[in-house]
């Protein structure tokens, strides 16, 4: 196995430690849990980076990529939803997309193709990326301020006012990534 590919497999052994440190209670285990998302958001640029510069590109990569992102993004959003920062409609949304594209993706390398990842798949990973950027920091400033000061309530309805639109926004890049992925492939995908 190439580096590119251990830092694949590393980011799915990433996402456990991300939500056990998401979890626990108090102010350094949000702060941790916060750093491992983003090492494992690191890695994830790594892994492109290094296939690419160094002729690492293996179909292996080509499938474990995404789904290892998939792995990292569902488990934040889940957690979102145990926390009731986000829906669980949007959740259930951008979980049957990932569904339905990913098991395209396998039944189609079971055929002996190999699907890669389109480019509004990359996009819509990299938003999906910054809003739980975006929501761990609500998070951990919240423990913060908690901690510290006095937490105001308003604030809670703000930041949850912001977290809802962010999401409406994901959901439909999330939506529209795979109508087009079906949309691009659907030669291949007629063909299966």
């Amino acid at each position: 196995m190439n580096l590119a590919n251990r830092l694949t497999v590393g980011r799915i052994f990433l996402t456990f430690i991300f939500m056990f440190f998401l979890f626990c209670n108090g102010l350094w285990p949000k702060v941790l849990s916060l750093v491992v998302f983003i090492l494992a958001a690191i890695s994830d640029y790594l892994d492109g980076m290094i296939a690419h510069r160094r002729n690492m590109v293996t179909d292996f990569g080509r499938l474990m990529d995404p789904i290892a992102d998939k792995i990292l993004v569902l488990a934040a959003f889940a957690a979102f939803v145990q926390l009731q920062l986000i829906d669980a409609w949007m959740f259930v949304i951008i979980v049957s997309r990932e569904i339905l594209i990913t098991s395209m993706r396998l039944f189609a390398l079971n055929k002996g193709k190999v699907l890669s990842a389109a480019r509004a798949g990359k996009h819509k990973t990299v938003v999906q990326m910054a809003v739980i950027f975006i929501i761990l920091g609500f998070i951990l400033l919240k423990e913060i301020i908690l901690k510290y000061y006095t937490w105001n309530p308003a604030w809670e309805k703000i930041f949850r006012r912001g977290i809802f639109f962010l999401m409406i926004f994901t959901v439909a890049l999330t939506l529209y990534s795979g109508l087009s992925y079906l949309w691009q492939n659907r030669k291949v995908i007629a063909r299966l």
